[in-house]
């Protein structure tokens, strides 16, 4: 089991006894209790976590520790735009952004988007979080390398992280040298370790236990690498994986941990989300529809530069809004959805819509 989802278990009775307090708060759409919750807090300020590998990755359709990337449909389709979309946004400055997206979007200039241009759309979109990713690696990059040789050693990466953490860093870079030990809390010991394991993952022949910054990306970011894509799927499986046979039953992929609900709406919530697995699973992940899925298919489900794939999102984001069934997407169409590509609700807006396009 993923050395996360040990760290999240280990919290589970924590998380229940706060649920009750909490659960009137929590929207009708949000993941429930027993799910990975870093979108529903307070972002963590850049600079207080830029060195550990994050669970969610922009433009990829699961999530490290195994559960869906809910904003995954915004993120591939407002890119790095995303954060101009948000709920206390002014509805008519959104509509008429979404106005201006649907133009570029529509490549041919027919005032409709078909399947091909929004899987063009898609992986342009795809592109931009891959680049993004890469200006913010060479950021952290710069934080953990304090020589500036150009490579960082498992030793300084880790002086970093536990100084990220609240551990004094000269103390801990004094035990690290003296090769003592750092006497560290079970929980940052075990994700240590899982740090250590991917870290000589990302570790690029000649396997000299020092990471360049494009081994580096890939050890932050491993949808940037096609070694680490398969890792952070054999991860995932083996996190999932009941049985051991290192693939994954319809079962496996919806189980949820017992104890996590208190009450009937709690209950709904959870329901909301094994519906969701199960249709994800049963119609995208298992490719050859035989109730099972292999290391292979769940990999290729992961990849964001599978233009396969972004095809098969680009239909199934056009069948979500496509009222009039001509498999396009006309400009009223999605501003009515808008609420599914944007997480803006601009029904309000959507009216004289030619007066302005």
């Amino acid at each position: 089991m993923a050395v996360w989802r040990k760290l999240w278990c280990r919290n589970l009775l924590s998380v229940s006894l706060l649920f009750c307090i909490l659960l009137h708060t929590i929207d009708v759409h949000a993941r429930p209790a027993n799910m990975s919750a870093a979108k529903e807090k307070s972002p963590v300020p850049k600079d207080d976590n830029e060195i550990l590998p994050p669970d969610h990755l922009n433009g990829v359709k699961m999530e490290l520790d195994g559960h869906l990337n809910k904003d995954f449909h915004q993120e591939v389709f407002l890119g790095k735009e995303i954060e101009e979309f948000e709920e206390d946004s002014e509805p008519r400055r959104n509509r008429k952004k979404l106005i201006e997206i649907f133009t570029k979007v529509d490549f041919n200039k027919d005032r409709s988007v078909s399947a091909k241009e929004m899987q063009r759309w898609i992986m342009e979109k795809t592109e931009e979080h891959f680049q993004e990713a890469m200006v913010e690696n060479k950021n952290s990059f710069r934080a953990v390398d304090p020589d500036a040789d150009g490579h960082v050693t498992w030793d300084e990466y880790r002086v970093k992280f536990l100084a990220s953490k609240g551990f004094n860093e000269k103390e801990m870079a004094e035990k690290v040298k003296n090769n003592e030990d750092l006497k560290l809390d079970e929980e940052t010991q075990e994700v240590l370790e899982s740090l250590k394991d991917r870290w000589f993952q990302a570790d690029n022949n000649p396997n000299d236990q020092l990471l360049n910054e494009q081994e580096f990306l890939s050890f932050l970011h491993p949808e940037h690498s096609k070694g680490m894509l398969q890792y952070m799927v054999k991860e995932i499986v083996r996190d999932l994986d009941q049985d051991g046979d290192k693939k994954l039953t319809l079962s496996e992929f919806i189980s949820l941990p017992v104890g996590t609900v208190e009450n009937q709406q709690a209950q709904d919530i959870d329901d909301d989300w094994v519906r969701e697995r199960k249709k994800e699973f049963e119609d995208v992940i298992d490719s050859d529809r035989d109730g099972i899925v292999t290391m292979a298919e769940l990999e290729e489900y992961m990849d964001p530069m599978n233009e396969h794939n972004a095809l098969n999102e680009a239909k199934q984001m056009i069948a979500v809004a496509d009222e009039n069934q001509n498999h396009n997407l006309e400009l009223e169409e999605i501003l009515k959805y808008s609420e599914y590509f944007t997480g803006s609700k601009l029904m309000d807006y959507a009216r004289n819509v030619h007066e302005e396009f």
